[in-house]
């Protein structure tokens, strides 16, 4: 018999994560060949831009994994968008990704009111599309080859 708990410690969340990747690598030979390798491992991939007196004008957060970056937030001070600091950002990003950490792909997810169009002219591909999530928008998975 079994009980469900819906909290759930760190250390039980390790135990899950370590238990899944020990499943994926037993069923797939790509995520075998991952385990204890520097690409299995979450490195983070971070540029900022300051203005003049030190504010905060932009940033990027994402990680490198398994060749790839993941691009996971990028945010432009509303006052300098469109003036290519948020593609200065996604560009050091990709050089970073691609030269310390050798990926060889890039990814993004963006919703329909954010920028996928921004996405698209740097280059990236639409692959998927998730409607309705949430309710009323659109998800947007890019990718771009970094190579």
């Amino acid at each position: 018999m079994w009980q469900l708990d819906t909290e759930v410690s760190p250390e039980r969340r390790r135990m899950i994560e370590a238990r899944l990747s020990d499943t994926n690598s037993l069923r797939s030979p790509v995520m075998s060949a991952l385990r204890g390798t520097t690409a299995d491992e979450e490195v983070p991939v971070q540029v900022c831009a300051f203005t003049d007196d030190g504010r905060l004008a932009a940033g990027l957060i994402g990680y490198a994994w398994g060749r790839w970056l993941h691009v996971e937030l990028l945010w432009v001070a509303e006052g300098l968008r469109g003036g290519g600091l948020g593609s200065h950002l996604v560009h050091r990003a990709e050089e970073l990704a691609r030269t310390e950490h050798g990926c060889l792909h890039s990814r993004v997810e963006t919703w329909d009111f954010q920028a996928p169009g921004f996405y698209l002219k740097l280059g990236y591909r639409l692959i998927g599309t998730v409607p309705d999530y949430p309710p009323g928008c659109t998800d947007h998975l890019l990718v771009k080859a970094l190579s």
